[in-house]
C-alpha cells in the first residue's frame, strides 16, 4: 500500500505540473482533457482520503483532489463572442465526481457507493458523514479523537468544495437565464431533494455542528489569551499533537460549514424565484426553506443563540434571519397567494427597529423572545447592517431591498438607540449585554457625526 501509494502521487505530481504549465500559456479556459486515468486516481486518491490510516496520507491526499479540481472543472462558465447571452455554462459529463446521485443511478451502484471497496458517496452517505461530526461537535466527545475524525473533517471539507465547484457557476447561469433545470440538476439540489436522506436533519445537523466546533474554537482561543488560565483547567485534548491538528481541521469544517449552509439558502432563494415564475415542478418536491429551520432552531434552543451569531460569519444572510426572526414574533401582514407573495414593504432590519421602538410593541416582544434574545438579534443585526452597507458604498454593490430599504444608516442608529431606550424604560434593572453596548457605542457616534 506504501508503495502504491507513493507511485501513485508521484505520477500525479507530475501530470498536475504539466496541466499547471500549459494553463498558465493558455490564458483562457481550464484544461478539460479529461481521461479514464485521471479518473482512476481521482477515484483513488478520494478512498485514501476516505479511509487513510494517517495524518500526512490524509491531508495529502486531501491537497491533491482540490488541485485536480482546480485543474479539471465540473462546471465552469465560459465567455462567449457574438453571442446575446454573456456567458455559456460548461458542463464536462465525463469528469470524475465523488457523489453517486441522480435518478438513473441503479441500487446496486447504491449499495456500493458507500462499501469500504468503493470510495463514492451518495446523499445517504453525505448525511451520516455530517452526522458524525455533529456528534464530535458536542463538547463531551471532543476527548474521544482518532485519526478517523480528522479524516472525516477534511473529506466533508472537500466535499463541500466539490459542491461549491457545480453550484456556483450553475447558480450565476440561472440568474443570467433564470433557467431552473441548471440549478435543478446541481449536485447539491439532488442530494437536498433525494428521498434517501432526512432533509430536516440534515440541515439540523449543519446548525449543531456550526455552532458545537464554533463554541469550542471561541472558547479555547479565549483560554489561550487569558494568562489567568492555567493549562490544568484547559481541556486534556489540547495538550495532544492530535488535538492540534484537530483545532485546525476544526475551523475548515467551520468554514466548510457556513459554505454549506450558505449555498442551502441560494438555492432555497433560487427556487422561490423560479417558482414566482412557475417554473417549480411537483418533481421539485417542497422542502422548508433553511431560513426557517434555523430560525425554529434558534427559538427552540436559546443556548444555540450566541454561539451561532457568533460563527456565521455571511452578513447577508446573517441579517436576513435575523429579520425574519424578528418578524416571525410580530403582526403578520395579511394573506397572499403563494407566487404573488413578495417581501413586505417592511420587512427590513429598519422595519424591524421602526415597529419595536415603542414602548408597547417593546414589551409585547420582549416577552416573546426574551430581552437576552433582543440584545444579541439586534447588536449582531446592526453589525450586518453596517457591513453590508460599508461594502454597498465602497464596492458600488446593490444590496437587495429586502435587507437595506426603510431607511438610512443615521436613521436606522436612531431606531437602534430608540428601541434599547425603550427596553431600559421597561425593565430599569436590566443589564446590558456587552455586544449591545458596543452597537449603542457605535449608533451613538454615527449619529453624532451626522449632527
Amino acid at each position: 500500500m506504501p508503495m502504491m501509494t507513493e507511485l501513485l502521487f508521484s505520477k500525479l505530481c507530475v501530470r498536475l505540473h504539466f496541466c499547471q504549465k500549459i494553463n498558465r500559456h493558455r490564458h483562457c479556459k481550464p484544461l478539460l482533457s479529461i481521461s479514464s486515468h485521471t479518473s482512476k486516481m481521482c477515484e483513488a486518491i478520494f478512498k485514501i482520503l476516505r479511509f487513510g490510516k494517517s495524518l500526512e496520507l490524509i491531508s495529502t491526499s486531501y491537497q491533491l483532489l482540490n488541485e485536480l479540481d482546480r485543474q479539471f472543472p465540473r462546471v465552469y462558465m465560459m465567455n462567449t463572442n457574438g453571442s446575446s447571452m454573456p456567458h455559456e455554462l460548461v458542463v464536462v459529463q465525463e469528469a470524475w465526481t465523488p457523489f453517486v446521485l441522480g435518478t438513473d443511478i441503479s441500487d446496486s451502484e447504491r449499495a456500493a457507493a458507500n462499501d469500504l471497496t468503493s470510495g463514492l458517496l451518495d446523499s445517504q452517505g453525505f448525511h451520516q458523514l455530517l452526522q458524525g461530526l455533529a456528534e464530535v461537535s458536542d463538547v463531551e466527545n471532543f476527548q474521544a479523537l482518532d485519526t478517523k475524525v480528522l479524516s472525516n473533517m477534511l473529506l466533508f471539507h472537500y466535499l463541500v468544495n466539490a459542491l461549491e465547484g457545480d453550484f456556483v457557476p450553475r447558480n450565476q447561469m440561472y440568474k443570467e437565464t433564470m433557467n431552473w433545470v441548471l440549478v435543478r440538476e446541481s449536485l447539491l439540489n439532488m442530494i437536498l431533494c433525494s428521498r434517501k436522506m432526512n432533509y430536516k436533519g440534515l440541515m439540523k445537523d449543519c446548525v449543531t455542528t456550526l455552532c458545537g466546533f464554533g463554541q469550542f474554537l471561541a472558547e479555547y482561543d479565549n483560554a489561550v489569551q487569558s494568562s489567568e488560565t492555567s493549562m490544568a483547567k484547559q481541556p486534556k485534548a489540547i495538550d495532544t499533537a492530535l488535538a492540534t491538528a484537530f483545532l485546525h481541521f476544526g475551523r475548515l469544517t467551520c468554514a466548510a460549514m457556513l459554505k454549506l449552509m450558505v449555498m442551502v439558502l441560494e438555492v432555497d432563494l433560487s427556487k422561490k424565484n423560479a417558482d414566482m415564475q412557475g417554473h417549480i415542478t411537483r418533481a421539485d418536491g417542497v422542502r422548508t426553506p433553511l431560513a426557517e429551520i434555523i430560525q425554529d432552531e434558534l427559538a427552540y434552543d436559546k443556548n444555540i443563540l450566541a454561539p451561532f451569531l457568533q460563527v456565521f460569519k455571511d452578513s447577508k444572510w446573517k441579517l436576513e434571519i435575523i429579520v425574519q426572526f424578528f418578524w416571525k414574533y410580530m403582526s403578520k401582514p395579511s394573506v397572499r397567494t403563494r407566487r404573488s407573495n413578495g417581501p413586505a414593504e417592511d420587512a427590513t432590519f429598519s422595519g424591524v427597529l421602526k415597529c419595536i421602538s415603542n414602548s408597547s410593541s417593546t414589551k409585547s416582544i420582549t416577552k416573546k423572545i426574551g430581552a437576552h434574545a433582543i440584545h444579541l438579534l439586534l447588536a449582531h443585526g446592526f453589525q450586518a447592517f453596517l457591513l453590508l452597507s460599508t461594502k454597498q458604498t465602497v464596492e458600488d454593490i446593490p444590496v437587495s431591498k429586502e435587507q437595506m430599504a426603510g431607511g438610512s444608516v443615521v436613521e436606522t442608529c436612531k431606531n437602534l438607540i430608540l428601541v434599547f431606550n425603550c427596553l431600559r424604560t421597561l425593565d430599569k434593572q436590566l443589564e446590558i449585554s456587552s455586544c449591545a453596548k458596543e452597537a449603542i457605542f457605535v449608533a451613538a457616534n454615527i449619529v453624532s457625526k451626522k449632527l
